[in-house]
């Protein structure tokens, strides 16, 4: 364990003992987890608690979100059990992405047990707006003037295949870039999005690029593409609260 990791989880473990909560999992959530850290990126702390079960049996509201405030370095929050579960049910696709982080720094029985579930509410149609949401909002927001940020490619680029493979494979997507870069990239781009890679990885995160029109001619096209085949995506299957309110009930127990 290095000095950062050893700095976490000793921020996790002062988080437990100042909001007497447990953490159930802690884990890596932004581009080091994709696969792509620069080496000015910052640390994306991610974690999923649970509170004694006299908390939830209270009348009034009890804050379900902790949060410690961000420096240059590190960004920790989490979300409470109840919040968690609510989510899965509605299939939330940063739930897939936290429990499928390489990188993990806290990690119970409740996380297995919990991954083992986690397919029966995954919602292709679900994860497919989300994801190309957020392509499409990036690539209009950062990659269309004459100089972009070199990180910023991977904002679209990452989503728009992740879309390629839910499309293909109705499953959650891998966390890592480089899976998805494999599976799902035009083979004639790998050489231009390895470079950008190797900018990404070894500058810092503020780097400027010329805009690479032949990527962003396969962004627009790949966005305008996923879009047309979302429209006749339908929702694969209907969900059921009774294995979530178990794990519940288990874990307050």
């Amino acid at each position: 364990m290095n000095q950062m990791e050893k700095l976490i989880c000793s921020k996790l473990h002062e988080i437990e003992k100042e909001n007497n909560v447990k953490i159930l999992l802690a884990v890596e959530s932004g581009s080091r987890a994709w696969g792509f850290a620069s080496p000015d990126s910052d640390y994306d702390v991610r974690f999923i608690y649970v509170r004694p079960k006299e908390d939830y049996l209270r009348l009034e509201n009890v804050r379900d979100v902790i949060e410690l405030p961000i420096d240059d370095v590190l960004d920790i929050n989490g979300w409470d059990l109840q919040k968690t579960l609510r989510l899965l049910y509605k299939s939330n696709p940063t739930l897939f992405e936290w429990f499928s982080s390489p990188i993990v720094y806290l990690e119970t029985d409740f996380a297995d047990r919990f991954r083992k579930i986690m397919g029966e509410y995954f919602s292709t149609k679900k994860s497919l707006y989300h994801y190309i949401s957020m392509a499409e909002g990036n690539y209009r927001e950062y990659l269309k003037t004459e100089m972009v940020r070199a990180k910023k490619y991977f904002y679209v680029l990452r989503p728009v295949l992740t879309c390629r493979w839910i499309l293909e494979r109705g499953t959650p997507p891998p966390m890592l870039f480089r899976e998805l870069m494999e599976s799902e990239l035009p083979k004639e781009l790998v050489p231009e999005v390895e470079k950008l890679l190797d900018l990404k990885m070894n500058s810092p995160e503020i780097k400027e690029i010329p805009r690479v029109d032949k990527i962003n001619e396969y962004l627009n096209e790949s966005i305008e593409e996923i879009k047309f085949k979302l429209k006749s995506v339908g929702e694969n299957k209907e969900v059921q609260w009774e294995e979530l309110n178990k794990v519940f009930l288990e874990e307050i127990d």
